[in-house]
């Protein structure tokens, strides 16, 4: 076993210690913990976009974003499209499982994540805030009816209609998820808030860059407090250099060795 393989295993044990100590942990995902799952990790969508821009000469952003939205409705759909059939196609992998199955003995555990790819809902994870949103909740903007992706497009197996009409009042219909530029929604900003007063623990970051102040802002708060934080990510990020625990691993792998160890003690 070389060097880092040792210190890597008294990492996990260490994880696993802090979890079997902890009652109230605070779960935060990104696109990193779906990548085991087939998804591409395009910064926090999820997503399919390696060029600088789109075949419409535009950033992903702007094609995905409110302003486009309400402009061309059509280009937005292309691209949530494309995102939903991905996510569609895709299984919860180990490491959404394992979550689920430690809030099982810590049901006053929350998860907080940014992925709209609906896995965490899969495995049978409780206490979750989906910042962004869900991929195959869908709306009109319209008469405000409520879909489901199975209702109106199929579930992505066939390509319909872009942007998909209302079916009872031909309206524009779109997924219930944040799209660049518009606000988060007032369930999901009022449960982060109510986290502020919960007595966290023990807080686990896997797969984000955690970019998003509303992400880092649970892990600063943390180190303050002096509560043992945890990221397990391949890559550095904002907050890899503050974190009580660094695990460089891919979020399955780690999450089934935390597990082994965590069931075993």
């Amino acid at each position: 076993m070389t060097n880092n393989e040792s210190q890597t295993e008294k990492t996990i044990i260490s994880v696993a210690a802090a979890i079997n100590q902890a009652d109230h942990i605070l779960f935060i995902t990104g696109a990193g913990i779906s990548a085991d799952s087939g998804l591409p990790t395009y910064r926090g969508v999820g997503g399919l976009y390696e060029d600088e821009f789109t075949a419409e000469g535009i950033s992903i952003e702007t094609a995905l974003s409110a302003f486009m939205f309400n402009r061309r409705p059509d280009i937005t759909w292309k691209y949530l499209w494309q995102l939903g059939a991905a996510c569609h196609g895709a299984h919860f992998n180990r490491a959404h499982e394992v979550i689920a199955l430690i809030q099982q003995r810590k049901p006053n555990s929350v998860v907080l994540t940014q992925n709209i790819d609906g896995l965490h809902r899969a495995a049978g994870t409780i206490n979750l805030i989906e910042v962004h949103g869900h991929a195959f909740d869908l709306y009109c903007t319209r008469c405000r009816a409520d879909f489901s992706a199975a209702d109106v497009i199929t579930n992505y197996e066939v390509k319909p209609q872009l942007p998909p009409p209302c079916p009872q009042c031909g309206g524009l219909i779109r997924p219930d998820v944040v799209l660049f530029g518009e606000q988060l929604p007032d369930a999901a900003v009022s449960a982060m808030m109510a986290l502020a007063f919960q007595p966290i623990d023990l807080v686990i970051a896997i797969g984000t860059s955690s970019s998003f102040p509303y992400i880092l802002k649970p892990l600063v708060d943390a180190r303050y407090r002096g509560v043992p934080t945890v990221e397990i990510n391949p890559a550095d990020t904002h907050v890899s250099e503050i974190v009580t625990y660094r695990l460089k691993l891919r979020a399955a792998e780690a999450m089934e060795k935390i597990w082994r160890y965590f069931v075993e003690h």
